[in-house]
C-alpha cells in the first residue's frame, strides 16, 4: 500500500466496515430503526448521564437546535427523560429510560455477536493483526476528536 493512498485506503475501509454492520443490524430489526444521529445522542447519554442539550450538540459537533429536535423526538418515543437543571432551572439534563437501555444493550448485543461471527472466519494471524491495531485507532479517534473540538 502506497503511503499517499493509504489514509484514503484507511477511511473508505472503516466506513465500509461500519456501514456493513449497520446495514446488517437493521435487517433483523423488530421496531422502527433509530437514525445514526439518534443513536450517537442515546449512547452519549448512556456515558454521560445528566448531560445538558448545548453539552451535547458540541460533544457530538451539531447544532443545538438538531440536538433539540434529535432530544424532542427520542422523548416523543420513550427513549429520553429531560429533567429540570437544579442549578439552572431553564437547562435540562438527559437521561434514558428503561426502554433506551434495554434497545442499547440489545444493540451491543447483536452487533458484538455479528462482529464476532465474523471475526472468527479469519485466521489468527489477521484478528491479531486488528487486535493489535486497536490501540492506534484508538489514538486516531482522539486526535480526530480533539481537531473537531479546536475549530
Amino acid at each position: 500500500m502506497e503511503q499517499q493512498t493509504f489514509p484514503q485506503e484507511l477511511a473508505d475501509t472503516l466506513v465500509g466496515v461500519q456501514r456493513l454492520i449497520r446495514r446488517r443490524l437493521r435487517a433483523g430489526l423488530t421496531v422502527p430503526r433509530l437514525r445514526g444521529a439518534e443513536v450517537e445522542l442515546l449512547r452519549l447519554v448512556e456515558t454521560r448521564p445528566g448531560i445538558g442539550v448545548s453539552e451535547a450538540a458540541k460533544e457530538l459537533h451539531l447544532a443545538g437546535n438538531s440536538v433539540s429536535t434529535l432530544v424532542n423526538q427520542l422523548a416523543k418515543e420513550g427513549y429520553l427523560l429531560r429533567e429540570t437543571d437544579p442549578a439552572d432551572r431553564r437547562a435540562a439534563r438527559l437521561l434514558l429510560t428503561e426502554a433506551a437501555e434495554t434497545r442499547l444493550r440489545a444493540w451491543q448485543q447483536r452487533r458484538a455477536a455479528l462482529v464476532g461471527r465474523h471475526l472468527a472466519r479469519l485466521d489468527e494471524a489477521d484478528r491479531e493483526a486488528l487486535r493489535a491495531a486497536l490501540p492506534a485507532l484508538r489514538k486516531l479517534a482522539v486526535t480526530l476528536h480533539e481537531e473537531a473540538e479546536e475549530s
